[in-house]
């Protein structure tokens, strides 16, 4: 029992300094929203204009928006459309509900029977918005990343600088694809 001793000393000393360094990895890899979001002012359409690639857009091939509705007793709806390869227009329809009412910048989203896969639900933050709402930066964890504007086109400057932004908090921008607009947004 006493050779065995330091060695379960050692193996428990191993286990807290790893317990402690993952804590200390999740608390940096926390995901910094925005300060606060005026929902009113949030809701309508968005036109997405790049997004990281994910398995439940396969079949966007353009013209991807969401539309966001609020409700009654603060109750969000999402209506995302797109175009596929054939040029038929997809839509998905979800629910939303703020996950955090002191910022309003995090949203509990579910979509159910969609053209992702059904039942899909997602936490997500607001994690860059434009002061005059024009622009919004949507993330789910570091696997999804949407820049969305109120117009299907972006000016490249602006584009690249939420890009930059996106980079410093994690995301690998690099994997970005800019999503076809027709230019008169007609979703």
């Amino acid at each position: 029992m006493r050779k065995k001793l330091p060695l379960l000393l050692v193996l428990g000393m191993v286990a807290a300094i790893a317990a402690k360094a993952y804590a200390d990895t999740d608390d940096k890899a926390s995901l910094q929203t925005v300060s606060t979001v005026d929902l009113k002012r949030y809701m309508g359409k968005w036109y997405e204009i790049a997004r990281l690639p994910n398995r439940f857009q396969k079949k966007c091939a353009g013209d991807v928006t969401a539309t966001y509705s609020l409700g009654d007793k603060g109750k969000v709806t999402v209506l995302n459309q797109c175009r596929d390869h054939s040029g038929k227009l997809t839509s998905a329809k979800g629910k939303a509900k703020v996950a955090d009412k002191k910022t309003n910048a995090k949203l509990k989203v579910t979509f159910v029977k969609s053209f992702f896969f059904w039942p899909f639900g997602a936490d997500y933050k607001i994690i860059d918005l434009g002061a005059d709402y024009e622009y919004a930066v949507v993330a789910s964890g570091r696997d999804y990343l949407w820049i969305l504007s109120r117009t299907p086109q972006m000016d490249e400057e602006v584009y690249k600088r939420l890009a930059n932004r996106a980079a410093a908090q994690g995301f690998d921008v690099s994997r970005l694809q800019k999503t076809q607009q027709s230019s008169a947004g007609n979703l």
